[in-house]
């Protein structure tokens, strides 16, 4: 045996850490995880410790292959998988799948991909900590139990192919219980009056001389929300003003300073990236990974531009800082850098996915000076990084606030009416010179600038005109991606390497949807589909989607991971509540197999009651005289569970095969074209266009099986050519994007 031999998860990564670490040694990407629970079983042993059964994926024999002929050759081995549970555990699934010979094998650890980063970490390998493993162990099992204990029954009740998820159905559940809330609000009116006032200047105010007051109390007692409750309440406030002067009763002004935001954690980064830059969270990590893993920079070589982007602490290194503090002084001047390096408390109670935030490896590699060599991506995340990570370092923002109190009422009399302005100046810009945290829709920015005009105590004012406006309260905005991430980690559900697979799964599966799918950071909501299995899984698994267990079942697993407690135990635990709840689910169901709801609802051909019955694409309506009367149709749920049949649509189309009119239906694969004389004709049409009208468009193209024309047929995956002569021949074509 000789060499030493490094193994890291990819090849980007490797050939960065090649570069610092010289041709000594032997570098290997794994391509990610070597092994796996089989798809096709549970592979779980709950009788016997839950011991897992791992196998290695058809697509992964070949890279397993050539990592054991490389395990053979060396004669020291460096596992230098990612620093938190998922690349320790990748670290041990390879000594696994490769069994060394040499007892020197050595597991490394560094958080940035950089010389001196690499090279400490070298300096200080130790072995694989199994708590981490262990740790990564019991939330791989944890879901598999969920998923391949639950999901039959969605099969059986619902249709087959739908799944569940220990964690990502309890986000389903926010979303559904979000959508409810809007759904059942009902709006308040309430008024408000504003006075738009000027200082009496001798001319006619401009513009720039008007500020704005809010009526704020009324005979000493101050009006709250809903003071005003209707257009008389208001109304007979600006008349009783009419006639009324106006002067300062109260000025006050304090300074105030405003700190800065911490650097980046996995989660706000994923947050703000959707505000500000309009990426899903899955495109942030897949970014920031290829920052992290290193990116060419010319005659630089590949060069890691973050630090590891799975974390949940904020803390920095001392090095990271002292530079931070170098560049400010001298790029942007000591006026901003404060007296101390600034320390942020990690707001997460087991911080362990990493033990820094997300920085920059180097604050003096600024973003302009690489961003030729960096995709338009890459350039947009970097720079943001850059600056949240250079702000934090900076000098708190100094501002001067000013509320001024303006009584209104008869001249010589103690104003019965009192408003309220308030300003706002940014007197040191501070770290906001650098970064602005972005918002979301509707939020106000917390350092809006306001200036009011100088005003003194006593002084008289100019009313320019009386406001007053009606406004409704509004219901609890849709989640977005960085809102529900937001949520998600304010209840302790989920850990930095698992918000955007969260996310990215439940709208893959069908179960959440964006209201604009075009626009930036678009509101999520449920679909029928989501809603109908949530429901489904809340009544009959209400512990295994609580809030309150899945937030506790993350801690145990953080306590997994600081050796505070064995996993088998919570394994066992968590178990018997599914077991208990599933059971019961089970027999529910058999109870109600083949059994239908009765409604209050009647058929419309024959007056018999209707029932929701089951079907391959969910619930139905349908007559409970079945067989003598056919009928069905589609229904929703109100917000309080209340069926509402859905009718069919009226397409002005005609059937083609009895005359009758065709309606639009919907079913498992979309909305489709059905005749209305169903069960009699059974006739469907695909949505598009009509009958008569051709679908396919000519093309240059000749079959080379029967020389007929090819004509250009549009299908699931894009254009594609397709014989004319079918169905006798069925020769097809891709269409490959022709290169510039």
């Amino acid at each position: 045996m000789a060499g030493k031999l490094v193994i890291v998860e990819s090849p980007a990564k490797a050939r960065t850490i090649r570069k610092v670490l010289g041709p000594e040694y032997r570098v290997q990407a794994s391509l990610g995880h070597v092994r796996d629970l089989p798809k096709s079983q549970l592979g779980v042993d709950i009788e016997n410790g839950f011991a897992p059964t791992y196998t290695v994926p058809k697509a992964k024999a070949a890279v397993v292959k050539q990592l054991r002929q490389e395990v053979e050759k060396a004669s020291e081995i460096y596992l230098a998988t990612d620093p938190d549970r998922e690349g320790e555990a990748i670290a041990w699934h390879i000594l696994q799948v490769t069994r060394p010979q040499t007892p020197h094998v050595h597991r490394v650890v560094f958080h940035e991909i950089t010389p001196p980063a690499i090279e400490e970490g070298f300096r200080h390998p130790r072995d694989i900590d199994m708590l981490l493993v262990n740790a990564q162990q019991a939330r791989r099992i944890l879901d598999r139990l969920v998923g391949y204990r639950i999901s039959p029954l969605l099969w059986e009740k619902v249709r087959r192919g739908l799944s569940a998820g220990r964690v990502q159905s309890v986000a389903v559940r926010l979303v559904v219980e979000r959508e409810r809330e809007i759904t059942s609000f009902q709006p308040q009116e309430y008024w408000t009056v504003e006075a738009d006032l000027a200082k009496l200047l001798g001319r006619p105010p401009e513009a720039e001389d008007v500020f704005r007051a809010v009526l704020h109390s009324v005979r000493g007692e101050r009006l709250g929300k809903f003071g005003l409750r209707s257009r008389q309440d208001a109304q007979a406030i600006v008349d009783a003003l009419q006639g009324a002067t106006y002067r300062v009763l109260r000025l006050e002004k304090r300074q105030v300073r405003r700190s800065p935001l911490p650097p980046f954690i996995t989660s706000t980064l994923q947050q703000e990236a959707s505000r500000r830059l309009g990426f899903a969270p899955s495109r942030t990590m897949r970014v920031a990974q290829e920052l992290y893993e290193g990116v060419e920079l010319g005659p630089e070589g590949s060069v890691g531009l973050i630090t590891y982007m799975r974390t949940d602490s904020t803390a920095v290194s001392p090095l990271a800082q002292e530079e931070a503090r170098r560049y400010i002084a001298e790029r942007l001047g000591p006026e901003f850098l404060p007296p101390k390096p600034p320390i942020y408390r990690t707001r997460a109670a087991l911080a362990q996915e990493a033990h820094e935030a997300i920085r920059p490896t180097s604050v003096f590699r600024e973003p302009r000076t690489i961003e030729a060599f960096l995709s338009r991506d890459q350039y947009r995340l970097y720079d943001l990084i850059w600056r949240r990570f250079l702000a934090s370092q900076m000098a708190p923002a100094q501002l001067e606030q000013t509320g001024v109190d303006i009584g209104a009422g008869p001249a010589g009399e103690e104003p019965p009416y009192c408003f309220r302005a308030t300003g706002l100046v940014v007197l040191f810009p501070g770290f906001l010179r650098l970064y602005r945290e972005a918002l979301e829709e509707g939020e106000k920015a917390a350092t809006p600038e306001k200036r009011l005009p100088p005003l003194c105590e006593g002084e008289e004012l100019l009313l320019v005109q009386l406001l007053p406006e009606q406004h409704f309260t509004e219901p609890p905005p849709r989640y977005t991606e960085a809102t529900l991430i937001r949520e998600l980690e304010k209840r302790g559900i989920g850990r930095p390497s698992t918000y955007a697979p969260i996310v990215s799964t439940i709208q893959e599966r069908g179960y959440v949807e964006r209201v604009e799918p075009r626009k930036r950071n678009s509101a999520l909501r449920p679909t029928a589909l989501g809603v109908l299995v949530n429901d489904l899984l809340v009544a009959h698994f209400p512990d295994i989607l609580d809030y309150g267990f899945t937030s506790q079942m993350e801690a145990q697993l953080d306590q997994i991971a600081s050796g505070e407690r064995p996993w088998v135990p919570v394994l066992e635990e968590f178990y018997r509540t599914l077991a208990a709840e599933l059971q019961a689910a089970e027999a529910q169901m058999r109870s109600l197999k083949g059994q239908a709801q009765p409604t209050e609802l009647r058929c419309t051909l024959c007056g018999r009651p209707m029932v929701i019955r089951w079907g391959k694409n969910g619930e139905f309506l349908a007559c409970s005289g079945y067989p003598e009367c056919r009928n069905t149709q589609e229904f929703r749920r109100g917000p309080a569970g209340e069926i509402v049949p859905v009718s069919d649509e009226p397409t002005g189309e005609t059937c083609e095969q009895c005359g009758r009119p065709m309606v639009l239906k919907h079913g498992r694969y979309g909305p489709f074209l059905a005749c209305s004389g169903y069960p009699e004709c059974r006739n469907t049409r695909r949505l598009g266009p009509p009958a008569t009208e051709s679908s396919e468009e000519e093309s240059t193209e000749v079959c080379e099986r029967c020389g007929r024309p090819m004509v250009l047929k549009r299908g699931r995956y894009g254009p594609f050519l397709a014989c004319s002569g079918y169905p006798e021949c069925r020769n097809t074509r891709r269409i490959r994007p022709q290169k510039d």
